[in-house]
């Protein structure tokens, strides 16, 4: 019974030896900056929320394609199959530490020539003993007594590093998923842009037209037909360059569905005038569901338990060990039932071990644990802080984009009006076509950067999103702007 006590204590022996783990310090503000007074009131204090759903958050552009794109990538991106075989590494790693937890056990079977000592065997000094053959077939059993947790601390460490995996992973599918949606509607502004270049190429072709008609019958200089030449091609060389720009944004887009460039390719299409909006009083607990700042939470975690670690290494290692089996000098009595053999404690190996001199390498080792925890506060603190300045940029971001979209909308609509009085005008022989020409290059700068800040927002609004840490439930409402 008194054994029983005892291996039962050894058993649940450990304890750690890692310091306690406190969360750093982050100058964490009460707002945003970039909120407006009436935005502010919706604020609260942020709480960890991390493991709650991302959902699809994309969905709320109501666009059946970029939903496509988006599953697409999900299943083939080849960087986020790497992510995921990395997850699993980690967690075959758990394993790998939790199994030193228990006893091992293994089997051997082999012979041994020994040459005996006859003092060993309690003979006078000088007598020789005849050397002979041992055939053994043994079960070998040992187990380390977790006295001063280093193994509970290796297993702790090695779970917060699967947890930080696990968040990387989370952080690796929320950029893929930003990253097709801003590429999507990159590609979308350009198609835009692309559709106005186009019919301003066969509006000036036909001006060019004309105008050729009219120097060929003498009703006008050869310098407005030279300024009409001039303005279309300086169009067409700008139609070129957005093309060029599509396609690289359309192999890039294929790269992240994990196609080659030669198999996929998206058709023209509009940019939406809708685009959701997010609202600019989000509550600070979204930007804790960050899965980076997951991470780099879980990462302190693994560097504090290797403190715990490295400080046991100081201190005795308890190692039971126990072998049975058979032994004999011939291999055809082996396994005879009087061939049988056991040994437990320190005739089976070493029980209790410490170091006493190591030319500081323990000591040096706990000096790096502790440095690498100060490392990670620090990498969590960065983290932390560049979340709160990307949430910033991108609440700037579509703050100004939307007064620049407002303004965008009357430019747009007096350029045109102005285009259509210098057609009237010149027709009416009251100007010269250079006015024509004024005209339709402001009419067509504004409708391109009509097109781009369009663009730029949607590409802002899922900046917002990916800082924020993905989806926001029903938060979001899509309404026309």
């Amino acid at each position: 019974m008194k054994r029983l006590v005892l291996f039962s204590t050894l058993f649940a022996a450990g304890c750690s030896l890692a310091p306690p783990l406190e969360q750093p310090a982050v100058g964490t503000p009460a707002q945003y900056k970039e909120l407006t007074e009436a935005e502010r009131g919706t604020w609260k204090i942020g709480e960890p929320a991390e493991s709650q759903p991302r959902g699809e958050w994309w969905k709320v552009f109501r666009d059946p394609v970029l939903d496509d794109l988006e599953t697409q990538a999900t299943i083939a991106n080849a960087n986020l199959a790497q992510a995921a075989a990395r997850v699993a590494q980690v967690r075959a790693l758990v394993g790998v530490a939790n199994a030193e937890r228990y006893p091992q056990v293994g089997a051997g079977f082999g012979y041994t020539r020994v040459q005996p000592t006859g003092v060993n065997l309690g003979l006078p000094p000088g007598v020789f003993v005849e050397p002979y053959t041992a055939w053994r077939g043994l079960v070998t059993a040992s187990y380390e007594v977790d006295l001063f947790g280093r193994i509970s601390d290796s297993v702790a460490a090695a779970r917060s590093d699967y947890a930080a995996s696990e968040a990387t992973y989370r952080s690796a599918l929320l950029a893929l998923q930003a990253d097709v949606a801003q590429a999507y509607f990159a590609i979308r502004q350009l198609d835009e842009e692309l559709a106005v270049l186009r019919d301003t190429v066969t509006a000036r072709e036909e001006g060019v037209r004309i105008l050729q008609r009219r120097f060929d019958l003498g009703d006008i200089s050869e310098l407005d037909l030279a300024r009409a030449k001039t303005d279309l091609a300086t169009t067409r060389s700008d139609l070129f360059a957005a093309e060029r720009t599509r396609g690289q944004l359309e192999h890039g887009l294929a790269l992240l569905l994990g196609r080659a460039p030669a198999n996929f390719a998206l058709a023209p299409a509009p940019l939406a005038r809708e685009v959701p909006g997010i609202p600019a009083g989000l509550p600070s607990a979204l930007l804790e569901r960050r899965p980076d700042i997951a991470a780099a939470q879980r990462q302190m975690a693994a560097a504090n338990a290797r403190i715990g670690v490295a400080k046991a290494a100081f201190f005795p290692v308890l190692n039971i060990t126990a072998i049975g089996g058979y032994e004999s000098s011939e291999l055809s009595k082996l396994f005879r039932w009087s061939s049988r053999t056991w040994a437990f404690g320190p005739i089976a190996g070493t029980m209790l071990t410490m170091p006493i001199i190591d030319g500081g390498r323990n000591r040096s080792n706990l000096e790096r644990s502790r440095a690498a925890l100060e490392e990670s506060v620090a990498g969590y603190r960065q983290t932390v802080l560049a979340a709160f300045t990307e949430v910033e940029d991108n609440l700037v971001g579509l703050r100004t984009l939307g007064g620049q979209s407002e303004a965008m909308r009357d430019s747009v609509a007096s350029a045109s009006r102005a285009l259509k009085i210098a057609e009237t005008r010149y027709k009416a022989g009251a100007t010269g076509y250079l006015d024509v020409l004024d005209a339709q290059r402001s009419l067509l700068s504004v409708q391109r950067l009509d097109a781009q800040i369009r663009g730029a927002r949607a590409i802002t609004t899922v900046g917002l999103v990916r800082s924020l840490g993905g989806g926001w439930g029903d938060a979001a409402k899509v309404g026309a702007n």
